[in-house]
């Protein structure tokens, strides 16, 4: 018997219900638990999206591995030496950590990145290189300053001296995400993936309710 239900609308279901018990518990509930389980859910959402990804080939992974390694990359370069992004360091609920940068964050650039593209090539812009990158690019630039003061607040990192967050960041995000989401244009994959949007608007809420209600 054939299910009644997409492949893209139970990811859909299964991001909001941990998405939703992620945000009461760090709402209403002891942090330690949910601040733990962060590893689980990027992992979780990465194989989702890898799930919904229709038709993958070699250069679905070329983009994926692209995003895992050159997201690492700067992450090491910015926590190593503040040349990217600005002084900041990593706690220690995000994971085993290389130069002190935790795996998993290559596993978020590729979310961020792949749910932007996903989203801008949804507006159909007739495909064209400049406005996708661009448009993606903003986007993922807008996430991380929408995520920004709750990962801060909630011990993912922190910035050193006075503690404020550099306007330098949001230059590096626009420009390392423009590279990416170049790769991303170029790449010959299925570019249609309805969870990845969805889940770039699930996100988006998720670090909009914290930010406004999280002390």
């Amino acid at each position: 018997m054939r299910s009644r239900f997409t492949k893209y609308q139970v990811a859909t279901a299964i991001a909001i219900l941990f998405h939703t018990i992620g945000l009461i518990g760090l709402l209403f509930f002891d942090k330690t638990f949910f601040l733990q389980s962060t590893l689980i859910n990027l992992l979780l959402m990465l194989i989702l999206l890898v799930w919904t990804q229709t038709r993958k080939n070699g250069w679905f992974s070329f983009f994926l591995m692209s995003c895992f390694f050159i997201g690492m990359g700067v992450e090491m370069i910015g926590v190593q030496t503040g040349i990217l992004f600005g002084n900041y360091s990593y706690g220690v609920v995000m994971g085993y950590r290389v130069l002190d940068t935790p795996l998993i964050l290559g596993v978020n650039w590729f979310i961020v990145i792949y749910c932007s593209g996903m989203s801008v090539y949804t507006l159909k812009i007739k495909f064209k290189a400049i406005p996708i990158i661009l448009g993606g690019a903003l986007l993922t630039t807008f996430y991380d300053w929408l995520m920004e003061p709750v990962a801060v607040r909630l011990g993912y990192w922190r910035w050193n001296g006075d503690g404020s967050i550099p306007a330098y960041n949001y230059v590096c995000w626009f420009l390392i995400s423009g590279l990416l989401l170049s790769i991303f244009h170029v790449g010959k994959f299925e570019k249609l993936n309805k969870f990845a949007v969805n889940l770039m608007l699930i996100q988006l809420l998720f670090f909009l309710l914290l930010r406004v209600t999280l002390k």
